[in-house]
């Protein structure tokens, strides 16, 4: 009954006159105006806040990514380790012919597509590599490990998580494994055996010459004046991924513009 009385009181103040604040028990009600300074400062903080979530969103799924990337890396050392050769069938072997393989796919740049033409050694797909690591067999996806053929000691090299479709982050029915931007993994191995890693993109010389046969992140061109697209990494895998926006740009550096928020196992 004192709740009903005191809501009465309340009507009755209001119908006699203004009020900035009205007691309701040992409370005091905001008036509209009041209400409304209060939701735009709420608004205003929104606002600030929204990009500095977003931020740190792009550095976790960026952190995510590196993880990822140094994942497969470790997994195709282990592979190499275990069979002394790389996880790639006999058709990607002979496609390399005395060159290395790039397992990758088709990219948006500022005004085309990425690779186009298609070079030999370059395959849109990481699907074989994932097949073979995580010893996924007997697939109408790739035959490249049916019956274990690939991976005999059945051995688990790699653990992604599985999605159902193909555009999600994580390994799709279609076995590409997608970094979390939904882009797949680009995927580079040393097929000729000379102890350095060619990439089809980061061999370019536009891409990543820094001065001479110097190039960015700590690639080399053994060639006089590093005058060609012969740039590489000593070692024996390279993994990267598009980064954020999921673009690159094969006539811009590799510190420039759609490639600078690419993510690199060796950077």
């Amino acid at each position: 009954m004192s709740i009903v009385k005191n809501m009465k009181t309340i009507i009755i103040k209001i119908g006699n006159r203004p009020a900035m604040r009205e007691e309701i028990g040992n409370f005091k009600a905001f008036t509209i105006v009041e209400l409304l300074v209060v939701i735009s400062i709420i608004g205003i903080l929104a606002a600030m806040l929204l990009p500095v979530l977003a931020a740190a969103k792009k550095q976790a799924q960026k952190a995510q990514a590196r993880l990822q990337i140094s994942d497969i890396v470790t997994a195709i050392q282990q592979y190499d380790s275990a069979y002394s050769r790389f996880p790639v069938s006999s058709a990607a072997q002979n496609a390399a012919g005395t060159n290395d393989f790039t397992y990758g796919g088709i990219f948006q740049t500022p005004t085309a597509t990425w690779p186009n033409p298609i070079p030999a050694n370059y395959w849109p797909s990481n699907t074989e590599v994932i097949a073979i690591l995580m010893d996924i067999t007997n697939t109408t996806v790739t035959a490249v490990n049916a019956n274990h053929q690939k991976n005999p000691q059945q051995t688990l090299f790699l653990n992604a998580k599985m999605v159902s479709d193909t555009n999600s982050p994580g390994v799709g029915p279609d076995l590409v494994y997608r970094d979390p931007w939904g882009n797949p993994y680009v995927i580079s191995m040393d097929l000729n055996y000379d102890e350095y890693c060619n990439d089809a993109f980061y061999s370019l010389q536009k891409v990543s010459q820094e001065s001479g046969q110097t190039g960015w992140n700590g690639l080399i061109n053994p060639d006089t004046g590093g005058n060609s697209d012969n740039f590489r990494y000593h070692g024996k895998v390279m993994v990267w991924s598009a980064g954020p926006n999921g673009k690159i740009d094969p006539v811009e550096p590799a510190t420039d513009r759609e490639n600078k928020d690419n993510v690199l196992s060796w950077q």
